[in-house]
């Protein structure tokens, strides 16, 4: 089971910190990545991180604004998002991919992620 916080409405140019804790998962078997969706909009990738933090992924619309890391004993992978954007406001989603190992290439296709939190909204004022 997968449960995201942090969510909130932010003002353009500020930063939210969203959480995603695990439970009842061998977490660090898992690839992790956050998604997310805008009210009209298509599922859209943000970033994945593998299930030893060696290899992150970002989506080119959030490169260089948003990191993503993780921390296996607490079992909780997090979303830094700095300089938010109107744009980023949507429902944003954490999801675990199991079957991995770690040279599986790490995947930014959120059909890859088979188990899902809820989402945690996030809106960014102009």
């Amino acid at each position: 089971q997968l449960q995201a916080f942090g969510g909130g409405l932010v003002q353009a140019g500020g930063s939210l910190r969203l959480s995603c804790v695990a439970s009842g998962h061998s977490f660090s078997r898992y690839d992790m990545g956050w998604f997310r969706q805008a009210s009209g909009k298509d599922r859209e990738s943000v970033a994945t991180i593998s299930r030893n933090g060696s290899k992150i992924r970002y989506a080119d619309s959030v490169k260089g604004r948003f990191t993503i890391s993780r921390d296996n004993a607490k079992k909780v992978v997090y979303l830094q998002m700095n300089s938010l954007k109107p744009e980023d406001t949507a429902v944003y989603y954490c999801a675990a991919r199991g079957g991995v190992i770690l040279t599986t290439p790490l995947s930014l296709d959120s059909a890859d992620y088979g188990d899902w939190g809820q989402g945690t909204l996030v809106t960014v004022s102009s």
